[in-house]
């Protein structure tokens, strides 16, 4: 079933501070420098002016919020009021602001990482200036920039530059009192071997095209075999086939004729911790179901996933008894369904 289309426009403010849109992103593959994985993003719809604050846990959350909204009550002069306003879970689109300004932050990180050599430790220092960036340049939403709507001051974009003019004078200088010692010692050449960056976020080419990696998964046994995990992919490979050939799951026989069977793929997922840090590589031996018919291959789908509202309710009544709460995981659970249709598999 597909999702309806969302008909509904946010809500606008019309002043200064009349509504924040705050959202935490994260957990990040690579630690920035400081040991930070997450951040979260506080933006005012009315001038679009935005902060940051890095996080190092997503529980930290309250406490950066705190401290922005004491940085923003010294900076206006006044104190602030504040009604929270949730959104459901899975609803993006109502908060619209925070998902655009999180994808145009981590768009602009990833540019700026990919024309430098720096470490991609260096992640946070770059949002950070992508933030002070984007408060300073035109924005579609308001007339203004959001500095200026803020702060009431036209940026200065001069103070930049006149940083840079003396130093580019006293480099001309050097270069020309040295340029009569040029001609008599022999250029020397750097022997480091050279080698594309260990980019954030993406891979690149002999020829300099940017090729996006999602979390470093592979996506074919030949990504599994050139990956530097190859050898936990093939573990779990192995591991998987052990257990569905000790369950007999399938029964090796010739396809009737007219019957065409359905294909196959490897399914490669990382499991990761409430910190991002990875735990266990999984494989999973998937048939391709988008090839089957309904009335003729199948009558019904359904998908034994837990909601996150039982969740919720599970752990509500537990504190609430002062319940022990015991976690497990059933594995090859997937396995134990019966099927009352014959598959052909290839």
């Amino acid at each position: 079933m597909t999702k309806a289309p969302f008909n509904g426009k946010g809500e606008r403010a019309s002043d200064l501070l009349g509504l924040l849109h705050s959202d935490v992103c994260g957990p990040m593959n690579t630690q920035a420098r400081g040991g930070f994985q997450y951040f979260i993003t506080s933006t005012d719809v009315f001038s679009r002016y935005g902060y940051i604050y890095l996080m190092r846990h997503k529980s930290e959350a309250l406490e950066k919020f705190k401290e922005f909204k004491n940085e923003v009550q010294n900076q206006r002069g006044k104190k602030c009021g504040i009604v929270s306003q949730l959104t459901p879970p899975g609803t993006p689109q109502w908060k619209g602001v925070s998902e655009r300004r999180n994808r145009t932050l981590l768009d602009m990180v990833r540019s700026m990482m990919s024309h430098s050599d720096l470490p991609i430790s260096f992640w946070g220092h770059a949002l950070e200036t992508t933030a002070f960036t984007l408060n300073r340049v035109p924005s579609k939403s308001v007339q203004k920039t959001p500095y200026e709507i803020w702060t009431g001051k036209r940026p200065k974009v001069q103070q930049q530059q006149q940083v840079t003019e003396p130093e580019v004078e006293q480099t001309s200088q050097v270069v020309e009192e040295n340029s009569t010692n040029l001609e008599t010692q022999p250029l020397r050449r750097s022997t480091r071997e050279r080698h594309e960056p260990e980019r954030y976020g993406f891979l690149v080419t002999t020829h300099g095209d940017v090729i996006l990696v999602d979390q470093d998964e592979p996506k074919t046994y030949q990504e599994v075999v050139s990956s530097l995990d190859s050898e936990k992919w093939l573990e779990a490979m192995r591991y998987k086939m052990d257990s569905m050939s000790n369950n007999q799951v399938w029964t090796l026989v010739e396809p009737p004729e007219g019957i065409k069977p359905i294909g196959c793929k490897w399914v490669f997922k990382k499991k990761t911790d409430m910190d991002g840090n990875v735990q266990t590589n999984k494989g999973r031996l998937v048939a391709k179901g988008f090839r089957q018919i309904h009335g003729i291959d199948y009558d019904e789908t359904f998908s034994p996933v837990a909601m996150f509202k039982s969740i919720r309710i599970l752990l509500a009544i537990a504190a609430f008894h002062d319940y022990e709460i015991w976690q497990m995981d059933v594995k090859t659970a997937f396995l134990n369904g019966k099927l009352e249709e014959d598959v052909y598999m290839t």
